[in-house]
């Protein structure tokens, strides 16, 4: 049995009787999985240029041109050809049927384009796809989730790819609604030693040496497991006072432990100077450590208010600016940065804790051209209900709501965020930059 009860429950046939509504176990990634379990579907509109990449991913995966009428593991559509009213009509063609094809845990992913300020049918028509995908999210059934890659009219072929195969693989299980958009790659196009090789999928990581701030318990834990399961040596950092969890958990990753206050005048500088000692390089950092600190605004006092600022942001900033200062992160870096649900929808009684995150949002998107000037990427990810030992306290009445209010019906897991950062932090996602990408079911708070 798992945290959620009622999931639990609604298995059971005679339960189901009652009027419980099933609610869909997700398929999940394990290592050696295939990317997916059964055949695909793959169409164009218009002028596309993917749709022949993608099948040739597929194939490269071992994974079977969908034929006749039966259930489908995946449908793939490239939009990015869409310029009319009436190419928009050829879309649903395609999605009508697809979308009754679509597996337990399906995926329907379309490749969509920028919107062109130039031409306002084909601007309206781009956008039009946005809605589509949110709407086909809600509507899909039984784990499967729906997502829109927007493509920039410059980005080779091959930097869909690493989108392509995350938004079809387990790993996006709680990923749902989505909209990310793929641009040039910042960086080499390749990386020049030779980790994360394109056909790398089960240690894509390999090599790449990864900070995790926040790594003693929950989320950051999952996040230093996840990243060590697929190749990267693992800094896991965190306060002094949760020194023991964090040598436990770097020890199970095979990494060191760093006990650090992340708020303290020198802690950038400590950072560094802890890898550059121990490692000799750096090429991801996943800003997780984050704390609550909950009042009414009515009642915020200024302790919880810098408390938070402080852990959730200012020290943020200024171990990025460590970074830009500094040579150790390599030239394929990337930096994640937790933000939350919370802060793109609010929430009550933390207007701090959202105040923090939406800065996170705002700093990404502002540091991100700053540092594709050096081939580093910056993106967030911004969880939604998560099943942790927080939210495992929260009262029952609460903790359902929270968990239902999505398109999944469910929470999600701490693997869950661990699984997109992950993918961020592949050399390969150098077309991705400044972007928000939301782990949350397609939670409709926000949305």
């Amino acid at each position: 049995m798992s945290n959620d009860t009622l999931r639990d429950l609604s298995q059971n046939q005679l339960v189901r009787r009652l009027g419980v509504p099933r609610i869909p176990v997700l398929r999940r990634y394990a290592p050696g999985q295939p990317l997916l379990d059964g055949p695909a579907l793959v169409g164009a509109v218009g002028a596309g240029r993917y749709a022949e990449q993608i099948r040739a991913l597929l194939k490269d995966a071992d994974i079977a041109d969908a034929a006749g009428d039966g259930t489908v593991a995946a449908a793939v559509l490239d939009a990015t050809g869409v310029r009319t009213l009436d190419d928009l009509a050829a879309v649903r063609e395609f999605l009508t049927p697809a979308v009754r094809r679509l597996a337990p845990s399906g995926r329907l992913l379309l490749l969509g384009p920028e919107p062109d300020a130039g031409d306002v049918e084909a601007a309206a028509a781009a956008q039009a796809l946005d809605g589509l995908v949110r709407s086909a999210a809600k509507e899909v059934r039984a784990g499967a989730t729906a997502n829109l890659l927007v493509v920039h009219p410059d980005a080779p072929p091959a930097a869909t790819d690493s989108a392509v195969r995350f938004f079809l693989s387990a790993r996006s299980a709680y990923v749902d609604g989505q909209v990310v958009r793929v641009g040039v790659p910042v960086g080499p196009a390749q990386d020049p030693i030779g980790m994360d090789a394109p056909d790398e999928v089960v240690r894509p990581l390999a090599g790449r040496v990864a900070v995790v701030t926040g790594a003693a318990r929950g989320i950051g834990a999952a996040i230093a497991d996840t990243l060590a399961r697929d190749g990267a040596t693992v800094v896991a950092v965190d306060v002094p006072a949760a020194g023991e969890s964090l040598s436990r958990v770097a020890n199970r990753v095979g990494g060191t432990a760093l006990q650090l206050d992340i708020t303290t005048p020198d802690a950038a500088d400590r950072l560094l100077a802890h890898v550059r000692e121990r490692h000799g390089r750096l090429d991801v950092v996943v800003h997780n450590a984050g704390i609550t600190r909950d009042k009414l605004l009515a009642n915020m006092d200024a302790d919880r208010w810098d408390a938070v600022l402080a852990v959730n942001l200012r020290a943020q900033l200024a171990i990025n600016e460590a970074l830009l200062a500094d040579d150790l992160l390599s030239d394929t870096g990337r930096i994640v940065c937790i933000a939350s649900t919370s802060g793109i929808a609010g929430n009550r009684g933390q207007t701090n804790y959202a105040a923090s995150k939406a800065g996170v949002i705002g700093m990404v998107r502002a540091l991100a051209p700053r540092f594709a000037e050096r081939g580093v990427t910056v993106n967030a990810v911004a969880p939604g209900f998560i099943e942790t030992e927080m939210t495992g306290k929260m009262p029952l009445g609460t903790r359902e709501a929270g968990r239902r209010i999505n398109s999944l019906r469910q929470g999600g897991l701490p693997v869950d965020v661990a699984e997109t950062v992950g993918w961020l932090a592949e050399a390969e996602t150098g077309g991705v930059t400044g972007q928000v990408v939301r782990v949350c079911g397609q939670s409709i708070l926000g949305a």
